[in-house]
């Protein structure tokens, strides 16, 4: 007897708004008694900027939770209390390891309601944190789309936001679409699969041209060091000032260190979604494919890793889709069983090239706005005195303490780190997330390729591309210890006006211009 296919109302999943809610986020709540939450949230900017917003939450008294009835009540009170958390911790010139009751009482009720960590999830800054401009026009057109709370009141910070608000709305009827597609497999209906197939891999090129228009109103320098910091959770941020994370006061005197990952794009449900439909698997970082997955074709069996971590920082109910969702999954299996049909099998491969492809781009704005930015932060930390270099702790300044050449060869690393008797990542940049950011992308990057059915397809997307002038005579071998080079396979080419001219970057080692 085969699981019953996943009905989307039993998860609170919309099938036009997919993991947003389907009731607009509340731009206030509604009970007066909650005004002082909504003054601070309305004045975050100038209270960080004054450094008062830890005096102010200090003298905050602990408001009760009874006032909030329906489901966007929660949320908004969830929204405004994690952003005020993070702002509290990160807002000074070092961070606080703790949290006073005035915030973490009423947000451990909140978070324990809605089945979230009591932390600035990607629910908290992208899926509950928008509103439309005009209520007749579209929420995945991103000119339509406005942020509800901000830690610096900026532009940038805003369209970090919703340029994954928008990908969430364009993705959206994909997964009902797939559920579709689940259901004619098992109806041994190949044209429907196809068709469906199709339809996702021009979708998901939808989304990578949502996702490249990041650069237009985000500025990577002001990301970097005014906005990611705020994004930081407390575990794995010693080097960031939190080394045992950071104690949530509750009144009882009996509290313990806290550690939680800040927000990261693998918290969306929606490219969760993706990997599981197609059947991709996702080893834990550095760990190589093998020919034992499970039941044949069926998504694999979860796995612990950063991908499945994240899935606790996910609102419950959509966790708990995906997992029902793994147990159904059947297009992979069912493509392998219908080779023969080279329709179906080209429609199967272009949605992988298609998530690859996205996965690319994200590698490339990742490298744009985190990997180059941290290497001119140690760049002018080297030219400056050590007080001036040391006068703010936050996940931005950590990377001065990083080594050279932070997007490294991460097998040579590893090899290295192992002889020294650590586990292989100590010294790579870390995501708000709190993982080793450049050797997870890519290694998700290449495994979204692997169940590729075609020859050619295959290929194509294990392809590796040398570099102009590596390892050529001229150049010679990478400096030792630099660790700037990576393996050279090339995934995207950004290009960067300036008064230099146009140069690019390519997802490793940065552009000419960079030196």
């Amino acid at each position: 007897m085969l699981p019953p296919i996943p009905v989307l109302a039993n998860y609170g999943i919309s099938p036009t708004h997919g993991f947003l809610p389907d009731v607009l986020p509340l731009t206030r709540l509604p009970d007066p008694y909650y005004n002082k939450w909504e003054a601070i949230a309305a004045n975050l900017q100038a209270l960080i900027l004054s450094k008062r917003l830890r005096g102010v939450v200090d003298r905050l008294p602990v408001l009760s939770t009874i006032g909030l009835e329906h489901d966007a009540e929660w949320r908004r009170a969830y929204v405004l209390l994690s952003f005020m958390a993070h702002g509290y911790i990160w807002a000074g010139d070092s961070p606080s390891d703790r949290l006073p009751p005035s915030i973490s009482v009423p947000l451990l009720k909140v978070s324990e309601h809605l089945e979230v960590p009591p932390v600035a999830t990607y629910a908290a800054v992208c899926l509950w944190n928008f509103k439309p401009l005009f209520m007749d026009e579209d929420i995945d057109n991103l000119e339509n789309l406005a942020s509800l709370c901000t830690f610096t009141g900026g532009i940038d910070e805003s369209w970090f936001y919703l340029v994954s608000v928008a990908m969430e709305a364009r993705g959206a009827p994909i997964v009902p679409l797939m559920l579709t597609a689940i259901a004619a497999a098992r109806e041994d209906d190949a044209k429907a699969v196809t068709s469906c197939l199709s339809t996702f891999a021009e979708r998901l090129d939808d989304l990578t041209t949502l996702l490249v228009r990041m650069h237009e109103s985000c500025d990577p320098n002001i990301f970097y060091n005014r906005i990611r910091p705020f994004l930081a959770g407390s575990k794995n941020m010693a080097e960031a000032g939190l080394p045992n994370g950071v104690v949530y006061e509750d009144g009882t005197g009996t509290e313990t260190y806290r550690q939680y990952a800040g927000g990261s794009n693998a918290q969306s449900s929606l490219i969760q979604f993706f990997d599981i439909v197609l059947g991709i698997e996702h080893r834990p970082t550095g760990e190589k494919a093998t020919k034992d997955r499970g039941r044949e074709g069926h998504a694999p069996a979860p796995r612990h890793n950063f991908i499945m971590e994240m899935r606790q920082y996910m609102p419950g109910p959509h966790a708990r889709f995906l997992q029902d969702v793994q147990g159904v999954a059947n297009i992979r299996e069912f493509v392998e069983q219908n080779q023969d049909n080279t329709t179906l099998c080209v429609a199967y491969d272009a949605c992988l090239a298609m998530l690859r492809h996205l996965r690319d781009k994200h590698i490339a704005i990742v490298t744009r706005y985190i990997v180059v930015p941290s290497r001119e932060v140690r760049a002018r930390s080297r030219s400056r005195s050590p007080e001036v270099t040391r006068r703010k702790v936050n996940l931005a300044t950590a990377s001065r303490q990083q080594p050279q050449g932070i997007a490294y060869d991460a097998r040579s690393a590893a090899a290295s780190a192992q002889k020294a008797g650590d586990d292989g990542k100590k010294g790579e940049l870390k995501g708000t997330g709190g993982t080793a950011l450049i050797s997870f992308l890519k290694q998700a990057r290449d495994e979204t390729g692997e169940p590729a059915i075609e020859d050619w397809t295959k290929r194509f997307m294990s392809r590796v591309r040398k570099g102009p002038g590596e390892y050529d005579f001229f150049a010679g071998k990478p400096e030792e210890g630099a660790g700037l080079h990576v393996a050279h396979t090339v995934t995207e080419q950004v290009e960067v006006p300036g008064l230099a001219g146009t140069w690019t970057i390519d997802d490793d080692v940065g552009g000419i211009c960079n030196y």
